[in-house]
């Protein structure tokens, strides 16, 4: 279980490196329409930001083995923070990266929640958790 876990580790830090990638480069228009109304005036660098902070998480996860508990927690706190994102892009009906329809933008709604988990379970943070809360 440990070495699927960890393959899960990494396959998610390749991903969050790829994305903060994108973020600098070619889809900097598309997480735009991510970028929450009231930031929108800052929408660059908000996304040049998440990019640089996407990166330094994904390489993180990929390096970082002896502190996969602690870099597991501050991934899924990352995915909660960008959350008001993907909702300010249902509620304001923004296409981008294929979300054309209120439907696709609220089943994308559903996956922010598996990214968490996701990041909680791949790296043991949430079974670290558990074990110093049931240790007297």
């Amino acid at each position: 279980m440990e070495s699927l876990r960890k393959a899960f580790q990494i396959i998610l830090g390749a991903a969050l490196t790829y994305a903060g990638v994108t973020h600098l480069t070619t889809n900097r228009t598309e997480f735009q329409a991510q970028v929450p109304t009231i930031l929108q005036s800052h929408a660059d660098f908000v996304v040049m930001a998440s990019g640089v902070v996407e990166i330094l998480l994904g390489i993180s996860l990929i390096v970082l083995f002896k502190y996969r508990t602690y870099v597991g927690w501050i991934v899924a706190a990352f995915f909660i923070a960008i959350f008001p994102g993907n909702i300010s892009q249902y509620i304001n009906g923004t296409d981008a990266f294929g979300l054309n329809t209120d439907q696709a933008r609220g089943i994308r709604l559903l996956f922010q929640p598996l990214l968490v988990i996701w990041a909680l379970w791949s790296t043991g943070a949430w079974t670290s958790f558990r074990a110093r809360k049931s240790t007297p």
